[in-house]
């Protein structure tokens, strides 16, 4: 989700919205308070201002998992988020109400990716099944694609994926979309890897593939520089009763040109060696040469690269950030 922070006149009230994976969404209110804070220095902060902030509920009602969230800093309080079993849902009011837009327009329950156009809120693109990989898990027929703000749907490709990891847009073109396709988690399948489509979804081109074993997992652009891509490749499969994460298919790349082509990173200076299993990534959108990617490995965490994922160095290998590394491994720059 893209930064949405503003400076706010003496005595405004900021909603912060949090994604929860089971009970939906959750609103932090600020009230004004009775006197003002005391005045404090240039860059501190006053602890007291959060004494009055309680969490609250806001919904929706529903079941199940949600790993899918978007928006755009045009539309301060309009949202959307995938229910892993119950569609897309989208809100107007900053998460007071929300509203199932997919309801008998689709024919499948789990959305698991998002991207919403920068340029045109109203060009959403979503793609069916769940990559972080419980024993249950629902999959999905493809990517569908809206130009009226979920009013209407169409099926625009990728029926065989049943996993669509990542939806990523142009901020400048809504045409041009990339996705990263983990496939079918039960078995070996050709439809894997990353995929693009620059006329909005009606033909689909594999940029970036391994084998059949191995699917992508993540993407993220440069949002100052859309040639710049960067994509993890995940190498593993699923069953109700095992789980396999990692194999020489697993890595991370990038592409400089818009993700028409890809070069490999995996092995660069600071990177783990040996066997990588799953792993995200994400490039800042304040400075484009900062890159962060969580590696699952036996020497893995959180990496950041200064230069562009030339060279990492290990920010912190605390096992509290990549535990259950199939279920968990995200990152997102702020």
């Amino acid at each position: 989700m893209s930064n949405r922070f503003k400076r706010l006149k003496s005595g405004s009230v900021i909603p912060v919205l949090v994604l929860t994976a089971a009970a939906g969404w959750m609103v932090l209110d600020a009230r004004p308070r009775a006197q003002a804070a005391p005045q404090q220095a240039a860059g501190a902060i006053d602890t007291s201002l959060y004494s009055g902030m309680r969490w609250r509920s806001i919904g929706p009602d529903r079941g199940g998992r949600s790993i899918a969230v978007g928006g755009s800093d045009s539309r301060m309080l309009e949202y959307w988020f995938g229910a892993t079993g119950g569609g897309a849902w989208k809100t107007t009011d900053g998460g007071n109400t929300w509203t199932p837009t997919t309801d008998g327009k689709i024919t499948m329950s789990s959305v698991g990716a998002i991207g919403v156009c920068e340029a045109n809120p109203d060009v959403v693109y979503i793609g069916g099944g769940e990559v972080q990989f419980r024993g249950n898990i629902i999959q999905g027929d493809g990517v569908y694609k809206t130009t009226d703000g979920g009013e209407k749907w169409e099926h625009v490709g990728l029926r065989d994926s049943q996993t669509v990891a990542r939806l990523r847009v142009h901020p400048k073109d809504c045409n041009i979309v990339l996705a990263a396709v983990f496939g079918q988690p039960y078995n070996e399948h050709p439809e894997r890897g990353v995929f693009k489509s620059a006329d909005g979804g009606k033909t689909w081109r594999k940029t970036l593939f391994r084998d059949d074993r191995t699917g992508a997992a993540d993407l993220s652009i440069d949002p100052g520089n859309p040639n710049v891509v960067y994509a993890s490749l995940w190498e593993a499969f699923r069953t109700p009763h095992s789980m396999s994460s990692g194999g020489p298919g697993s890595g991370l790349f990038k592409s400089t040109d818009g993700g028409d082509t890809w070069t490999e990173l995996t092995r660069n200076p600071g990177l783990p060696g040996g066997i990588w299993g799953k792993s995200g990534v994400s490039v800042s959108p304040v400075d484009g040469t900062r890159v962060y990617a969580i590696v699952e490995n036996e020497n893995g965490g959180l990496f950041a690269s200064d230069d562009g994922g030339a060279s990492w160095k290990l920010v912190n290998d605390n096992r509290n950030l990549r535990q259950r590394a199939f279920y968990y491994t995200r990152v997102v720059a702020d």
